[in-house]
């Protein structure tokens, strides 16, 4: 090696080992001031419901929180996490609301995906089956999450039966019609598809480098997820269990799955979506920025915009106080409970 590419690779070296210092130094002292530092985010809803099986035999897991007489919350989860990203939800919400949660196909507890198939169909499949396993005349304010609040414009598209009937109002955060993923991990895989092809080429090229940023020792996993799926002030512990779930989807949630959300535009089932809904966008969402959210809440036939300011991507864990202030103001009306202010419960 020439002596000019051994310095070079010496100070890369030398400035890599500085970043990962400084990286600890700064994670550390967060972690020591964290308010969320004890909440125990992998705390199940107490309630197991029975499997449900989707439209290919797919089993899903749903658990419950709150009485079966109160109105009824469904919640959806967003790309490569579980039903656990709602904790301060049915944590905070289950006093005075019915909160069914469940994990999507090849995701947390639910079964693999049969045949392999995780396009955002699929998944609009998946919410389908949920709601028609829940008894009949219950109407419910569907809550859905990034990839959640896709497989809930799916399920318009395929079954809009249930925006006239079971679905009473909708929630959309962190979403877009289309073009989602497009933020952070979008400009990654646009990056690596000159080289690579296509989009299921990159996403598995993707796929590649989570799972070695993930193995780094230098917690690289949890600055990049900082830098691009959250607000400045986000909680480590929040960061590290997002990071921790991303950790355990398997590939073929970053492969098939990312693929499927990087290539999909839902505008099109929009005009199924006639129930009272609600969009909610954290102030730094760099996935499904603002200006999209401001476009899905202008396209939807009554649709209304709020943003949560100090939060990134996932707002209903980095704002989950003002979070669940907004959804119990939109879902008692819609459900007909007049709202109250709810105290957050310690898990």
């Amino acid at each position: 090696m020439s002596r000019k590419r051994t310095a070079i690779v010496t100070a890369g070296l030398a400035g890599a080992a500085v970043a990962g210092v400084v990286g600890r130094t700064v994670l550390n002292a967060r972690r020591r001031n964290d308010p969320e530092a004890h909440e125990q985010l992998a705390l199940l809803p107490p309630e197991g419901l029975e499997p449900v099986r989707s439209f290919d035999g797919t089993e899903l897991a749903a658990r419950a929180a709150g009485k079966a007489s109160d109105p009824l919350l469904v919640f959806a989860h967003g790309f490569s996490l579980d039903l656990t990203s709602w904790h301060y939800q049915w944590i905070g919400l289950s006093d005075r609301f019915r909160c069914v949660l469940f994990d999507f196909r090849s995701h947390g507890r639910s079964g693999r995906a049969a045949g392999g198939d995780l396009s955002p169909m699929a998944l609009g499949h998946d919410l389908a089956a949920v709601l028609d396993s829940l008894p009949d005349g219950r109407p419910a304010v569907v809550i859905g999450h990034s990839m959640g609040a896709m497989a809930m414009l799916a399920m318009a598209e395929s079954r809009p039966d249930l925006y006239a009937g079971k679905v009473a109002g909708a929630v959309f955060a962190g979403a877009a019609s289309n073009d989602l993923l497009r933020g952070a991990m979008g400009s990654i895989t646009e990056l690596l598809r000159p080289r690579l092809g296509s989009i299921r080429q990159a996403a598995t090229r993707v796929d590649h480098l989570r799972r070695h940023v993930l193995a780094s020792r230098v917690n690289v996993g949890h600055l990049v997820a900082r830098a691009t799926q959250f607000g400045p002030q986000a909680s480590p512990h929040v960061v590290d269990h997002v990071v921790g779930l991303a950790a355990r989807a398997p590939s073929e949630v970053w492969t098939d799955g990312l693929a499927g959300l990087m290539d999909m535009d839902l505008r099109h089932s929009l005009r199924h979506v006639r129930v009272p809904a609600l969009v909610l966008v954290g102030e730094h969402d760099r996935v499904t920025p603002p200006s999209a959210a401001v476009a899905l809440a202008g396209e939807l036939p009554n649709g209304r915009l709020e943003i949560l300011e100090g939060a990134g991507h996932i707002p209903m864990m980095e704002a989950h106080e003002a979070f669940n202030r907004r959804l119990e103001d939109f879902a008692g009306p819609v459900l007909e409970r007049p709202p109250k202010r709810s105290r957050r419960k310690s898990a």
